[in-house]
């Protein structure tokens, strides 16, 4: 009987750990911009407006940073922000078609540029 258990035991092969299948490498790319375009939406949210520097060397260099993107002044104006990000994330978050993706990327970072030079019209 032990034999017998331990004969098909074996046979039968143990599941995958992984969820998904494996992405091929457009799918891993087009998964990579995805993600580049949310941490840019949440930085934007959280960096705080364009500052003066006092150190010389890296004054330059940082204004530069700053002020091409800068932050968003109100605090409800970037929860708003966020949870509209976050809601269209999640609406599309079972899209498979790399087409798909590839539009939904593009219409995403465009309506976020819009809304990001908008923001800063109000802001001056």
């Amino acid at each position: 009987m032990q034999g017998t258990i331990r004969l098909l035991s074996g046979a039968v092969k143990p599941g995958s750990r992984l969820k998904k299948p494996a992405m091929n490498l457009e799918q891993f790319i087009i998964h990579q911009r995805v993600i580049s375009l949310w941490r840019e939406i949440l930085r934007s949210t959280k960096r705080e407006q364009a500052r003066t520097f006092t150190n010389r060397s890296i004054s330059w260099l940082m204004s530069k940073f700053y002020m091409a993107s800068p932050g968003i002044p109100s605090s409800s104006t970037k929860g708003e922000l966020r949870s509209f990000a976050r809601g269209e994330f999640e609406r599309h978050r079972n899209v498979t078609d790399v087409g798909h993706i590839r539009y939904l990327l593009s219409t995403g970072k465009t309506e976020f540029d819009t809304m990001r030079r908008y923001i800063d019209e109000q802001i001056s």
